[in-house]
């Protein structure tokens, strides 16, 4: 299990712009302005942002459902931020994995992943 994510950028105005409009519709808000500026939702702090020279990693946060994962490629595609991958199945990973990727201002790798079946 993840407690927390730590990245280092060096463009930290243009990445708390992305994952502040990215992590939106997850309820996440940044809730640290210090040297660390952290982002969570109500009952998380789970991912920070430090100036630095930028780390090359692929990381996904997790949807509660494909609706979401679809709320959040359409909120990046009108916010005009880099995208990667439009939402779709992964069957290759598992039947149920959906997911949509974008990529932040240093070029990681973000995905949004449910693993849940579509309702029906």
């Amino acid at each position: 299990m993840i407690d927390h994510i730590e990245i280092y950028t060096a463009n930290m105005t243009d990445c708390l712009r992305f994952y502040a409009k990215a992590l939106a519709p997850l309820g996440y808000v940044q809730k640290v302005d210090g040297l660390a500026k952290g982002f969570g939702n109500e009952d998380s702090l789970d991912l920070f942002l430090v100036e630095g020279e930028p780390s090359k990693l692929h990381f996904a946060f997790t949807a509660p459902d494909r609706a979401t994962v679809d709320r959040i490629y359409a909120a990046a595609r009108a916010a005009r931020l880099p995208l990667d991958r439009a939402p779709g199945l992964a069957p290759h990973i598992h039947p149920d994995y959906y997911a949509g990727y974008l990529r932040d201002p240093d070029g990681r790798l973000i995905e949004f992943v449910c693993h849940r079946p579509e309702p029906g």
